[in-house]
Formats: C-alpha cells, sequence, structure tokens
C-alpha cells in the first residue's frame, strides 16, 4: 500500500503579508516619504508620455508645514526627477527650499486646490494625450467599464478659460468645480486629479487618462453600452475611494523604483 501525499496545511491569513499605507513616527519621516512617493510618480508621468514641453504637475503638501507643498522643477524632465530635486513651494508660489524655478502659471491651479481641499494631500495635472482629447471634446466620462465607474458622479467638466491660468480667480474658479470631488475634466486642457496621498492622486490620473482612452476607442468603433445607475454606484462604492487608488498604485511604485532606484537620491 503506497503512502499518499499529506494535504498542504493552509498558512493562516493572519500570517500573509498584504502591504498598507504606513505610519510615520515624525514629520520628518513623513516628509521623506510623501517626496520619494512625488518622486517615483514624476518618473512614472514621464514613463507613460504624460508631459508636454514644461507643462505639468504633481504637488504633495507637506506634513508639518501645510501651507506649502513640494512640487517638481520647472523644466526639468520627469524622467531625470529625484528626491533631492524637489522644491517647495509655499501659497505664493515662492520656494522656500530648492534652488530652481517653478512654473508660476501651473502653481495656481494647484495652490487653489490645496487651500480650498485642506483633504487633499495632491494634485496631479498634466498634458496626457487621451485626457487632452476627451478635454477636447467637453464631455464627462461615462459608466462603460468597472474601472471608470471609480469616477461616476465623482468629477466635473469645467468649462471656463482655455488659456494658462496666471491669475488667482481662475485658480479658485477651477477649484470651485471640483468641489468635493477626486477629478475635473479641464475643457480643452485635460486632466486634473487629487488624494489624500500622493499614490492616489497618481493613481486616478493614470486610470483616469486610461478610461478616457477607451471611451474614446469605444465610440469611435460603435455605440457603448452603459453600466445602470445602481450598478455603477455600487461600483464606485467599492472601487473609488483613496485607499483602493493607493492599494492599485503599489505595483507601478515598485516598478518604477527596482527600475530607476536612482529617483530616491
Amino acid at each position: 500500500m503506497t503512502n499518499q501525499p499529506q494535504t498542504p496545511t493552509p498558512i493562516p491569513t493572519d500570517q500573509l503579508r498584504f502591504t498598507m499605507p504606513p505610519q510615520h513616527a515624525s514629520h520628518h519621516d513623513e516628509r521623506r516619504y510623501r517626496k520619494e512617493r512625488l518622486a517615483a510618480a514624476l518618473r512614472l508621468f514621464g514613463r507613460f508620455g504624460y508631459e508636454e514641453g514644461v507643462a505639468g504637475h504633481i504637488t504633495v503638501r507637506d506634513p508639518e508645514f501645510t501651507d506649502c507643498y513640494w512640487v517638481n522643477p520647472f523644466g526639468m524632465p520627469f524622467g531625470h526627477i529625484t528626491v533631492s530635486d524637489l522644491l517647495l513651494v509655499n501659497q505664493a508660489g515662492q520656494v522656500v527650499e530648492g534652488r530652481a524655478h517653478v512654473n508660476q502659471a501651473a502653481f495656481v491651479v494647484h495652490s487653489s486646490v490645496h487651500q480650498a481641499r485642506p483633504d487633499v494631500v495632491a494634485v496631479a495635472h498634466s498634458r496626457s494625450v487621451h485626457g487632452r482629447a476627451l478635454a477636447a471634446l467637453g464631455e464627462p466620462l461615462e459608466p462603460i467599464t468597472q474601472e471608470v465607474c471609480a469616477f461616476f458622479e465623482d468629477h466635473a467638466v469645467y468649462g471656463g478659460t482655455t488659456g494658462v491660468v496666471v491669475d488667482e480667480d481662475e485658480g479658485r474658479a477651477i477649484a470651485a468645480a471640483l468641489g468635493g470631488r477626486k477629478a475635473l475634466i479641464l475643457r480643452n486642457r485635460g486632466l486634473l486629479t487629487v488624494g489624500d496621498s500622493v499614490d492616489a492622486a497618481a493613481w486616478w490620473f493614470i486610470t483616469m487618462e486610461r478610461a478616457a482612452q477607451v471611451q474614446l476607442t469605444a465610440k469611435a468603433s460603435g455605440t457603448p453600452v452603459p453600466i445602470d445607475y445602481a450598478d455603477a454606484m455600487r461600483t464606485r462604492e467599492q472601487l473609488g475611494n483613496d485607499l483602493v487608488a493607493w492599494i492599485n498604485y503599489q505595483p507601478l511604485y515598485l516598478q518604477i523604483t527596482r527600475d530607476e532606484p536612482d529617483l530616491l537620491s
């Protein structure tokens, strides 16, 4: 009689590793963490082609000086940015740490959103191709895939000025159009997303850009079949919070930091 192999014993679920957002013991530790995440997000935006000349920013609120924000330097390619390159800028757009300039026109929008939304830690706005194409149509995202339901009734279209924003009134108008939502389509300009972490804001931008691509492609091919209201709302409740965004973003963070570890310098 042959011995039957014993069925392996399952490992208790409480012994399995599951990454969650870390807690920090000091402002210093949290500041370093946020800067690392910002540099990584900018590298990813560069890899995905979300820049056009000197346009495009991601900002993150400083954990101690909450009216100041870390941001990428003016004119530096996203793909070259390291933690040590980042600038600390106050609400007026004045550099308080670092030796490079900041894009004042773009910063007006970020500063206005940060001031209007104390809950927002990070803001992303850049020049992605499909986001701009959707913005040129001046239409919102439609609930035609599971992923896009994260934005269902949680984004808006801003149809104000389509030029370069240089005035604080315009920045405040954009912040008002965003309201308490996670994302805004700036007509003829592109996408803006926010989150309670760099990871969340970056993930919302990336997945919103992909949703724009899907919508444009689907409409060019035929007539998309929408998800019904109740299912879209239920899916948003499951997928549409910043913790889910943070979790979804982790494979991208691991990939970019392993491929390009110099960004952490």
